[in-house]
């Protein structure tokens, strides 16, 4: 069996195919929660704990040359070292997020199967020949 053969069998299996889907509806899903995470959330988080900018937290880990405006954008072009944790805060929220949307379309999904009726099974249809044996014993015991 060739290479190119045995690929095209691989490739076109239904799991290879929605795993592919999966991953680019997910790329797309995760690109939809970091604007949300970035540009509703956090700007509202930011309000209420009074115009707090998480994306500005930082620490700076080396010293800061004099006229450097204290940002993280500033810092990290002069090269000083800068530990962003805001920049973290930010990716946990948008992680946990995006794991409390998964987990209620997987919940929903388990509860749809499970409420998906058992299919009632085919009656069985006893044979000719079982019915006919039936009929000559019935017959004998009269």
């Amino acid at each position: 069996m060739s290479v190119m053969k045995e690929f095209k069998e691989f490739a076109v299996k239904g799991n290879v195919i929605d795993l592919a889907v999966g991953v680019i509806i997910g790329g797309a899903f995760g690109k939809i929660v970091s604007s949300m995470v970035e540009d509703v959330i956090m700007p509202l988080v930011g309000s209420i704990f009074g115009n707090l900018d998480f994306t500005n937290l930082y620490l700076a880990l080396g010293k800061v040359p004099e006229g450097t405006a204290p940002t993280l954008a500033a810092l990290k072009a002069a090269g000083v070292p800068t530990l962003a944790y805001g920049n973290f805060i930010t990716v946990a929220i948008n992680f946990t997020i995006l794991a409390f949307i998964i987990f209620i379309m997987v919940k929903q999904i388990n509860r749809l199967k499970r409420e998906a009726p058992p299919e009632a099974p085919a009656p069985v249809v006893t044979p000719e020949d079982v019915m006919l044996l039936r009929e000559i014993r019935d017959s004998l015991k009269k």
